[in-house]
């Protein structure tokens, strides 16, 4: 299976750590030790996935839990947009994918807290990284939101890059929330408890009229 690349030097650090403590204590505990760069790897894991987009159909970003769906509950204007938030475990794949195709409009980094991620106000004060995507004069924003463990994101994508629905566009280390805001009158496809996975489940469909979409 593939390996984000984010991960690598993580899978390295511990196996030195494995080989540090069994030239120290002896081989049991090395192997034992093994367990953490084993961890490493799963939680890294980038298995593929078969992306199928329909017109107008926003994909999952991430893979996780829904904890809101509809009402924005920070600084978007309810009256322009919809929010679907997913919360991401450690045991989830953590690689991030784009929710529609079209071109890359911007690309913010914001510094801020480290609050729990399921808390509703985290998606406005901790650090996060917020992407804006043009979809045919639609615009999408997708938030790469830091927790309490995720204390990094790594986005690959710049303004002005074209992107594909279900491509990959970063990672978040160790937990994290993602929070993608579609303009009013989309249709949402997932409610609060929903499992969804990147690239694959659809969260929302855009208005047929673009002329109805917010302004980001």
């Amino acid at each position: 299976m593939r390996i984000d690349p984010a991960g690598w030097p993580f899978v390295g650090a511990g196996l030195v750590i494995a080989a540090l403590v069994a030239a120290a204590a002896g081989s049991t505990y090395g192997i034992a030790v093994l367990v953490l760069p084993a961890f490493f790897l799963f939680f890294f894991r980038d298995p593929e996935r078969r992306v199928a987009a329909g017109p107008g159909e926003v994909l999952s970003p991430a893979d996780g839990r829904v904890m809101v769906a509809g009402v924005p509950t920070g600084s978007f204007p309810a009256d322009a947009w919809q929010q679907v938030t997913i919360f991401l475990s450690p045991m989830d794949v953590h690689v991030n994918r784009m929710p529609v195709a079209g071109r890359v409009t911007s690309v913010k980094y914001h510094p801020g807290k480290f609050l729990p991620a399921y808390k509703r106000e985290a998606g406005d004060l901790n650090e996060h990284t917020e992407v804006v995507v043009d979809h045919g004069g639609v615009p999408i924003v997708v938030r790469q939101i830091v927790g309490i463990l995720a204390r990094r994101i790594v986005c690959r994508v710049r303004e002005g890059d074209m992107v594909d629905a279900g491509g990959r566009f970063g990672v978040m280390k160790f937990g994290s929330r993602m929070d993608v805001f579609v303009p009013q009158g989309s249709t949402l496809r997932v409610q609060v408890g929903d499992r969804v996975t990147a690239g694959v489940s659809v969260i929302a469909e855009l208005p047929s009229d673009p002329r109805r979409g917010a302004q980001a």
